[in-house]
């Protein structure tokens, strides 16, 4: 197959999430970027896929969406698998038509969370719930496609603006008195401009589907450092409330995953090492502490 034009466009999906709006501004120096609404291109649909990329053809397919509703989705199975499942396998065998290439963005959710230590790419997957089965089985789907791809793996997504448990946490500290944090999950909390910046670096090095064969595989991408959500929220707090000494915000009290139990089920080890991905690319995301200062400091 003919490699797409190294000068075509960009395609990125789910532009309204927390990554995707980045993806847009930063990958906007590289070339021209489409990233359709939900209503044009539908990832539960595959003819609605296979249409805009036929039409736009991209020499990249950048995917940061996905259906995200971890306990949800123990119920919503097919809206989960559709989407996550099987719309990645779709990107990957149009770009492999069109001479393109797929970067994927996947999930620490695919491990058990076995252990203390990081993963490594090489380790065994096993996801524990519907979500990150979905997510893996995505995984597998674009890879068998046989397009040149990458897949970063990240934990603990968040920014500025979106759904996300920093928001969360920062709007009912101030609803509440007392708020009860998970403090036995372990991970890392991940920009998601970071990931956006990522991905830039990543086509800027691999322009077209040619150079993206020597990269393909799986990297993990999360920021320097770990934690837990209970010391994810307690530093988030501290932030807050220097910039608003005035606002009393709830008092923080760790708690064990059991005692908070959801229909999803989460690991417990969330490590991920990204090593791969420095040796790789040279990339070297900020430690977490950094990133959610940066945060906290765009906030109105």
């Amino acid at each position: 197959m003919v490699p797409a034009n190294p000068r075509g466009p960009i395609l990125v999906t789910g532009s309204t999430g927390q990554v995707g709006g980045e993806l847009v501004r930063l990958l906007a120096p590289l070339g021209t970027v489409y990233a359709p609404t939900r209503a044009e291109l539908d990832l539960a649909n595959p003819d609605s896929i296979r249409n805009v990329i036929r039409s736009i053809k991209p020499r990249w397919i950048v995917n940061p969406a996905a259906y995200t509703a971890v306990d949800r989705a123990e119920s919503e199975l097919d809206a989960a698998h559709a989407i996550n499942a099987v719309a990645p396998g779709i990107l990957g065998e149009e770009a492999a038509r069109l001479g393109a290439a797929v970067l994927h963005f996947s999930t620490d959710y695919v491990y058990p969370g076995e252990g203390s230590e990081p993963y490594l790419e090489s380790a065994a997957p096993g996801p524990l719930g519907v979500y990150g089965a979905t997510k893996l089985a995505g995984e597998q789907a674009l890879a068998a496609s046989g397009v040149p791809h990458i897949i970063l793996r990240t934990s603990w997504v968040y920014g500025a603006t979106g759904r996300n448990f920093l928001l969360t946490v920062l709007r009912v500290a101030r609803e509440k008195a007392e708020m009860s944090i998970v403090d036995d999950q372990h991970g890392a909390p991940t920009w998601s401009r970071e990931l956006a910046r990522l991905a830039a670096a990543m086509l800027a090095q691999a322009p077209d589907a040619i150079a993206a064969r020597s990269f393909t595989g799986i990297y993990h991408a999360a920021a320097q450092g770990e934690t837990t959500w209970f010391g994810f929220a307690q530093e988030a707090l501290r932030l807050r409330a220097q910039q608003q000494p005035q606002t009393r915000f709830a008092r923080l009290l760790p708690i064990s995953t059991a005692a908070y139990p959801t229909p999803a089920r989460r690991p417990a080890n969330s490590r991920l090492s990204t090593a791969k991905l420095t040796q790789a690319f040279g990339f070297h995301f900020m430690p977490w502490q950094e990133a959610l200062a940066a945060v906290v400091a765009e906030i109105p």
